[in-house]
């Protein structure tokens, strides 16, 4: 996707593409308009903004709620398992990935007229059908089981029970593995004349297949799609070499880069961003100010995160802002410095004492419109250190230690450390520190509880927090989707 490309939804209507063929731009602008869909955030529909930050980080123990201590209710029902069928952030995510999923059933319906040779309409639908399972993998991970929208509903087929009932869990991933499956099939490599940065390629569609199966246990399958983008023809991937940077301008579909949320500056300035990304995630003026606010304090990094990383390793700072202690009496402090020079005189000017430095976008060293609801940060989706964990885990799980081993070594000498046994406990561990503050800490709790039992419990009960075991793996289906259904969408668990 061309960054800084809003006009991409500047589409016809879905209702009025009704002659036999298209054009292929409007064939392409369909798809463009499936991607700006990830773009999704504020307080309202969400896909990638502060209210899937909440459910996904802040529910986990690498983060809490942060921010002023009474701010935002809702989040910190998630923060403290709280959660009810009411909760805004649960309606507002599920509203803004179907609304991505209902993008690209028009996408998909329309792309079939285009006037496009077969292999760029196949390219065309692998990338819809790459983004349709990623939004269909994300709403399974937070509720389970969801309506299955494979395509645009006739007007007699609205509210039918099809439409408004719930698939099962596993119907749905058998759904995203052969939306999935397509796009692995149908799209280019890397570095192919027809691919274009930020757009899914081959490995990014391998990549997410491979993380679907690893959910899914079926470890033989997440080794083969991973080892493809090691060792095979996907293209010049590589871990980048100064971690700090990846989220940051010089690391932007870096090496490390499998599949990221494309943002940007043009020439019109309209905001090509995640809405509230970023400052929702910043550093939140309070007590003795004497600086300016540069953001919301929201998804605080927590105490046990911090104290996970091992001496000498490099992610810790690369991860956590942490503010430096107010000085005694008669003493200045100097404060914390961030990396553009940006400096916070001390814990009493913040209304917390960690905050996110992967969400941190610089007002002066980095391209911005002026505008702090729309900094444009790419999101990293899925990157490279991933990959070799996931095939670390799946090769451990087959038999392969050796190749475990050297992916988990890989990945910690980029962190500044030494060889560490390939156990499945070393490798979740370094999952941790490495993926930390990306949106996965907490889907990953859930799965890995599936293959250990008797994990999730304490970790968030030594945090003063109660998992309840069989019903706070998901959150509950929004009760204004309930009421809209006639009540025809069963709640889960619990709730």
């Amino acid at each position: 996707m061309v960054s800084g490309c809003k006009d991409f939804l500047d589409v016809a209507p879905q209702g009025q593409l009704s002659s036999e063929t298209i054009d292929p731009a409007t064939a392409q602008k369909l798809v463009d308009g499936v991607y700006n869909s990830m773009y999704l955030g504020g307080f309202g529909p969400d896909t990638h903004g502060l209210q899937f930050v909440i459910l996904t980080d802040i529910a986990s123990d690498d983060s809490d709620k942060g921010s002023s201590p009474n701010d935002y209710g809702d989040a910190l029902q998630v923060d403290n398992f709280t959660v009810n069928s009411s909760n805004s952030n649960v309606n507002n995510v599920w509203n803004g990935y179907y609304q991505g999923i209902s993008r690209a059933n028009q996408a998909l319906d329309k792309i079939a007229l285009s006037a496009s040779a077969d292999a760029e309409k196949n390219r065309l639908l692998g990338e819809v059908r790459f983004l349709r399972g990623y939004f269909y993998f994300n709403l399974v991970r937070l509720f389970g089981g969801v309506p299955k929208l494979d395509r645009v509903p006739q007007a007699s087929e609205i509210n039918s029970a099809e439409f408004q009932t719930r698939a099962s869990a596993a119907d749905i991933y058998a759904f995203i593995i052969e939306d999935l499956r397509f796009a692995v099939d149908n799209l280019p490599q890397k570095g192919d004349p027809q691919t274009q940065t930020g757009r899914a390629n081959k490995a990014a569609a391998q990549g997410m297949l491979a993380k679907v199966y690893l959910y899914q246990k079926n470890y033989q399958q997440a080794f083969a799609l991973s080892n493809e983008i090691v060792t095979g023809k996907s293209g010049a991937y590589a871990l980048y070499p100064t971690y700090a940077d990846i989220w940051r301008t010089p690391g932007a579909n870096s090496s490390e880069s499998i599949f990221e949320i494309q943002t940007g500056v043009n020439a019109a300035c309209n905001n090509a961003a995640v809405n509230l990304y970023v400052v929702s995630q910043g550093p939140r003026a309070g007590g003795k100010r004497g600086w300016s606010d540069l953001g919301f304090g929201f998804n605080t990094p927590t105490l046990q995160l911090a104290n996970a990383y091992e001496a000498g390793d490099v992610r810790r700072a690369g991860t956590i802002i942490f503010i430096q202690p107010t000085a005694p009496a008669g003493q200045r402090s100097t404060g914390t410095v961030l990396w553009d020079g940006f400096r916070i005189p001390s814990q009493d000017s913040v209304e917390n004492s960690r905050y996110s430095y992967k969400a941190y976008h610089s007002r002066t060293r980095e391209a911005n419109c002026g505008n702090n609801d729309y900094l444009p940060k790419n999101i990293r989706i899925l990157r490279y250190a991933e990959i070799l964990l996931i095939r670390a885990e799946a090769a451990l799980q087959t038999g392969n230690a050796a190749t475990a081993a050297a992916d988990l070594l890989a990945v910690r000498t980029r962190a500044g450390l030494g060889a560490k046994p390939a156990t499945l406990a070393n490798i979740w561990a370094e999952r941790r520190v490495e993926l930390a503050l990306e949106h996965d800490r907490f889907f990953d709790l859930v799965r890995q509880e599936s293959v250990t039992p008797g994990r999730i419990v304490p970790i968030f009960a030594a945090q003063g927090k109660t998992f309840v075991k069989g019903k706070n793996e998901l959150f509950p289906i929004p009760q204004p989707q309930i009421d809209l259904s006639g009540g025809r969408l069963m709640q889960n668990p619990g709730y």
